[in-house]
């Protein structure tokens, strides 16, 4: 093992995807701080998802009749579709691995479904992905003004003679302080606040001053002609409200089990820094709690990053953007499609009996591109249509993996592979994988023991 390859893989499975193994010959030996500043630096210049996107003209919708509208619709699918891969792939072969996960992450928290326009789809990603390390304050402001979240959440029928309280209320029960920190007035002053808040058919923000709301409101204590924005800051200037978001970072970046001293100090920084995300951040991958062995290979992979890590670790290359979508479905995280506005809740909410036999048998599939006899989960019924396949198309090319280990021996092979794609601590030796020898060939050797280790409960940790 390479000196501060544990920490170092610990580090990109946390703030990227994991390392693939060329990256571990030139990473692995680097200094925490190095790799945290090189990560860092990279993710100051934003990496858009540049994706070229059909011009639908979703404008002419209710014009259309019945039949051009379900083809309008089939069509805005498959470019989402075809927009997740994109966003998958980039995930994989980025430089800039800790904006992509940053992306993921308030993606998640900012959960919003997107099921037929994928310019919305594209452009609250290249929003989110702009704001991710920047000021938590711009970017909730940013995404009060998105156009698939004023439509997703119905601000576009916010007006001053008929308010609409969705957004207000996921505002602050989802997206901010939390709920149990504000009172159901709040919630009806911070909605008429929002009203006018509206979006054109050219999918562009638009406040409409004859639709506001510009009378006197009262919100947590506080009486002025408040707005959206105010609304924000107001809700910012609680503490509460960075507690919220530190526990929240606390639960995907470092473990689901709460130590009460760590999120404080979170807290602290986060709120005294003016809601400063990279700060934050900073404070979670700089603290020496965050290699701590209770923090090591104990979070349970989502979908994604089971599906990414993959990616990286065999250079797989799917044929099509049906696979991706499929295996997404099947385990339960679709990019684009959160099960509702709280998104996923991750953890052992990944994990039942279905998902676990697929997860285990994924890099099986990969290299036999076998059909899989299963069913995709119960909330995306509604997403079907004629592409979809139960049949990964993918290839795998294994010749760098292969070419780092050809010259060692067996032992060394064995135990740099294990220290490579596990996490957790295991007590499985050599003599376990008795069954695999060096009488083929060192190239079936390493590709059958790279399948085993990647099979194993252990792998779906992180």
């Amino acid at each position: 093992m390479l000196k501060n390859q544990k920490k170092i893989q610990h580090l990109y499975w946390r703030a990227g995807f994991g390392l693939n193994v060329s990256e571990i010959e030139t990473k692995a030996n680097l200094s925490i701080k190095s790799t945290i500043n090189e990560l860092f630096a990279k993710a100051k210049t934003p990496t858009l998802l540049n994706a070229k996107l059909e011009n639908m003209e979703w404008e002419k919708f209710s014009k259309l009749d019945k039949a051009d509208k379900k083809e309008l619709r089939k069509r805005g699918v498959q470019s989402i579709m075809q927009l997740n891969e994109l966003w998958v792939k980039q995930m994989a072969t980025s430089e800039n691995p800790l904006l992509e996960r940053m992306t993921l992450f308030w993606n998640g928290h900012f959960a919003c479904m997107i099921r037929f326009r994928p310019s919305l789809a594209r452009n609250q990603n290249n929003t989110i992905r702009q704001h991710a390390l920047g000021n938590f304050r711009d970017l909730v402001v940013a995404i009060s003004k998105d156009i698939a979240m004023i439509r997703f959440l119905n601000n576009q029928q916010n007006k001053k003679n008929s308010p609409n309280e969705n957004y207000a209320r996921e505002l602050m029960e989802l997206f901010t302080i939390g709920r149990g920190n504000y009172t159901e007035n709040d919630v009806r002053e911070a909605a008429r606040a929002f009203t006018g808040w509206h979006s054109t058919p050219e999918n562009e923000f638009r406040f409409n001053k004859n639709q506001h709301d510009f009378s006197e409101k009262t919100f947590m204590g506080k009486t002025g002609n408040f707005d959206g924005e105010d609304i924000i800051d107001l809700i910012l200037e609680n503490k509460q409200t960075a507690r919220f978001i530190a526990t929240k970072v606390y639960k995907y970046f470092v473990n689901h089990k709460i130590n009460e001293n760590h999120i404080e100090e979170l807290t602290t920084v986060f709120y005294d820094t003016n809601y400063n995300i990279e700060k934050l951040m900073l404070a979670v991958f700089e603290s020496e709690w965050f290699y701590a062995p209770e923090n090591v290979g104990t979070k349970i992979k989502s979908p994604i990053d089971l599906l990414v890590g993959v990616m990286k670790s065999l250079n797989v290359d799917f044929e099509d953007y049906q696979s991706f979508t499929f295996i997404q479905k099947v385990l339960g995280q679709h990019l684009f499609h959160p099960p509702n506005v709280a998104g996923w809740a991750g953890g052992k909410a990944w994990i039942d009996n279905a998902t676990l036999l697929i997860r285990l048998n994924l890099v099986n599939y990969l290299f036999q591109t076998a059909d899989i006899d299963i069913t995709e989960k119960p909330e995306f019924e509604a997403l079907k249509n004629n592409a979809a396949t139960k049949k990964i198309k993918a290839s795998i090319d294994t010749n760098a993996m292969v070419n780092l280990f050809k010259e060692k021996d067996e032992k060394i092979i064995f135990e740099e592979i294990q220290t490579w794609l596990i996490q957790a601590n295991i007590s499985i030796k050599k003599e376990d994988f008795d069954d695999f020898t060096f009488t083929d060939s060192k190239k079936n050797y390493i590709e059958s023991v790279v399948m085993r280790f990647m099979t194993l409960p252990e792998y779906q940790l992180c």
